[in-house]
């Protein structure tokens, strides 16, 4: 009997094993019990997020490219394509700010690798110079936005996410500078991108040593970036149990290692070592000797710059602002404290406190998440009023001076028989860009405005002293026919002014282009080109 009772339990445990072979078999092969991590993972993921997302994103952002065709300020071009033409072609022009080295090469030299890579295809045509840098800074902006998406995702959930997300990627001003080659702009992309490692409550890509990385490539590239991420840093620092490990093993290393990247790329195209960071502050800040191109009263970024930014979103910002949980106090301060400091410089700009404005969309998106009645009409202002605007902004509004160099480009490379050809842009200084937009040598000019500093009183630059006396000025610096271009550019304004010199030098207006509806200033609502013509040729209109 106890035989047969053992033999009857090892026949029973022999069929639970068996039982447990099939399951875990069944197990492997189905893919019902994969974890819903792993069965989005096959279904396809790019950038830790749907590839449709993704992909939606990417697409947004290249027609965002492709649908701005105006000019914003100077140094979308001066402070990284002209300077990339520079390095890799070894023609066209630097700003002083170059030769007094208060500029870093590390932002250029993304745009001059682009080029270089271009130049050895044989496929350098001035339109994919012009477009593909813009279209590379697209990308970074995509990806930015994903990012965005991504971290309200972890910290909060689907819904919210996609309300900060379309609240992103319906900023009439983001619209405008997230696809132009301005430092401002990758100082954005990439506070967002370390925004998504920074460690805040709920996160779950938290990496110091990411976001302190992309930080402190950020002031490399534009030494301002730091402000918005004192307050961070600090709260960072403050909550760490370990705060001398922090900061031996990774604010000092990553701090050494940025650094020493941007001295060694600075000291291979300045031919001598120099610490760039230091000279921006030092001009910028400590001088503030950037007043030079102008000054606003303090409260300006308060009663003007931030409102007109955010927008039709600034009502949403506020609500949200009541909204959103406390552990969100830390990107309100970061917005606040940014626009203290940047108001107590002399000189402002609204692309001064573009960095934050996706901070800002986190608050709007709280509002549209809680509201209830008003949603649809809600959402139908802010996107109506952001569409009109961008495409307003991007479409129409300062086109005239990229217009312009698209027929300067035709006397190049349209007119092979012609006599050469030589161009002086009588506009306030850096109204156009320049040879990466023309790449061809052709001679050309433009007026200067270097700011004093050597502490001169009364000082003028030649675009000053121009403008004082435009005729009295041309008729010293042009004594003899021989010295005079064969192209003037003007802004309309100035037409009547010097229409005695253009008569006399038998300058006849060829082409008209339409620049803005509200001209100020020197700034003329139309751009004209005059071609120098022969006595028996001219035919004035």
């Amino acid at each position: 009997m106890k035989q047969e009772g053992d033999d009857g339990r090892l026949f029973f445990r022999g069929l639970r094993n068996r039982s447990h072979e099939k399951m875990k078999l069944r197990k492997r092969k189905s893919t019902l019990y994969l974890s819903p991590r792993k069965s989005t993972e096959r279904r396809g993921d790019l950038l830790g997020e749907n590839i449709y997302l993704v992909l939606f994103t990417i697409a947004l952002r290249i027609c965002n490219c492709f649908l701005v065709q105006t000019s914003f300020v100077p140094d979308e071009y001066w402070q990284s394509l002209e300077v990339a033409h520079h390095m890799v072609f070894n023609y066209g022009y630097l700003t002083w700010e170059w030769t007094e080295r208060l500029r870093g090469y590390t932002y250029p030299l993304i745009f001059a690798s682009i080029y270089k890579i271009l130049h050895l295809l044989g496929k350098d045509s001035v339109q994919l110079l012009i477009w593909i840098p813009r279209l590379a800074q697209a990308l970074l902006s995509a990806i930015a936005d994903i990012r965005l998406y991504s971290i309200m995702k972890q910290l909060e959930n689907q819904q919210m996410a996609k309300w900060v997300f379309f609240c992103q990627l319906c900023s009439w001003f983001t619209w405008y500078c997230c696809t132009r080659t301005l430092t401002n702009t990758m100082e954005s992309v990439l506070t967002i991108i370390a925004l998504f490692y920074y460690p805040l409550e709920g996160s779950k890509s938290m990496n110091s040593v990411k976001y302190l990385s992309l930080v402190a490539l950020a002031f490399i590239i534009r030494p301002t970036a730091i402000i918005p991420w004192i307050p961070l840093v600090f709260r960072h620092f403050w909550q760490e149990q370990k705060k001398l490990d922090l900061i031996l093993h990774q604010f000092l290393p990553i701090g050494f290692v940025n650094l020493s990247l941007s001295l060694i790329i600075d000291r291979i195209f300045f031919g001598q070592w120099t610490l760039v960071q230091y000279n921006f502050l030092k001009f910028n800040v400590l001088q503030n000797l950037g007043t030079f191109y102008g000054s606003h009263p303090w409260h300006w970024y308060f009663s003007q710059g931030f409102p007109a930014v955010l927008g039709t979103h600034l009502p949403f910002f506020i609500h949200g602002c009541f909204l959103a949980p406390r552990r969100y106090r830390i990107l309100l301060v970061t917005v606040l404290w940014t626009l203290l400091v940047y108001s107590m410089l002399s000189h402002k700009e609204f692309r001064f406190i573009y960095p934050v404005l996706p901070f800002c969309m986190v608050f709007c998106g709280y509002s549209l998440n809680h509201l209830k009645t008003w949603k649809k009409p809600a959402l139908s202002f802010l996107f109506l009023s952001n569409m009109l605007l961008a495409l307003y902004t991007g479409l129409v509004h300062q086109r005239g001076t990229l217009d312009v160099m698209t027929h300067i480009q035709e006397l190049c490379y349209n007119n092979p028989n012609k006599s050469p050809a030589s161009v002086f842009i009588m506009m306030p200084c850096h109204s156009t860009p320049y040879y990466s937009h023309v790449h061809y040598p052709l001679p050309m000019r433009f007026l200067q405005c270097p700011p004093d500093l050597t502490g001169k009183s009364q000082y003028l630059d030649e675009a000053d002293i121009f403008y004082l006396n435009p005729l009295n000025w041309l008729d010293k610096e042009f004594h003899s026919d021989s010295t005079l271009p064969t192209h003037l550019i003007i802004f309309s304004i100035l037409e009547e002014e010097i229409s005695a010199f253009l008569i006399s030098s038998n300058y006849e207006r060829t082409a008209v282009f339409f620049h803005t509806h509200l001209p100020e200033g020197q700034t003329g609502s139309h751009i004209y080109v005059y071609e120098r013509k022969l006595k028996g040729t001219l035919n004035r209109r």
